[in-house]
């Protein structure tokens, strides 16, 4: 009789076990799954956040240009601190969001040679080129050139981490002889 209490206290501290495992591993997939979703959700929304670039770059405002791609590992790391660069900045500040995957941004994504993404390009108020950022960044060092973009004293500042996504090149509107067969 013991032995058959002790065998029923056993099965139930295993029951509560194998339940407590299970409800911390759902629990951690889930707070997961809204970080990350949290990141490309925010990546997505850019490109409705953004200033138009030909109104940025004649509008008398420093402008925070980005060219970012929905698929970039870096620049999801980076949304956030973006976004919060954007809440804290755009009174006074343009940003403009440029997908590197929309054909329409080609001319600007040759203009300002990028092959790495996230980039950052910073400009001051007359549309003057102060700094590029590519790949990830420091936020300490980004926020201090978002400072300094009403300074005049300046000079250009490239930085490149070597965390970033090359360009993938975009396929879906190439023409080959075979594609209209």
């Amino acid at each position: 009789m013991q032995s058959e209490s002790k065998e029923q206290i056993l099965k139930t501290n295993f029951k509560t076990i194998i339940f407590l495992i299970i409800s911390i591993f759902v629990l951690s997939l889930f707070l997961f799954r809204n970080f990350s979703f949290k990141s490309t959700y925010l990546l997505k929304s850019f490109g409705d956040l953004s200033v138009d670039p030909e109104i940025a770059f004649t509008n008398n405002k420093p402008t925070f240009l980005e060219f970012y791609a929905e698929w970039c590992e870096v620049c999801k790391e980076m949304a956030p601190q973006v976004s919060a660069f954007k809440d804290e900045y755009e009174k006074d500040i343009n940003f403009v969001f440029l997908n590197v995957d929309n054909q329409k941004w080609g001319s600007y994504i040759k203009e300002f040679a990028v092959n790495g993404i996230p980039q950052v390009n910073l400009f001051d108020k007359e549309g003057n080129l102060i700094s590029t950022f590519i790949g990830k960044q420091d936020e300490i060092k980004m926020r201090k050139s978002i400072n300094n973009l009403e300074k005049e004293e300046e000079p250009y500042e490239e930085i490149i981490n070597a965390e970033f996504s090359t360009i993938q090149k975009n396929k879906n509107n190439e023409v080959s002889p075979r594609s209209h067969g």
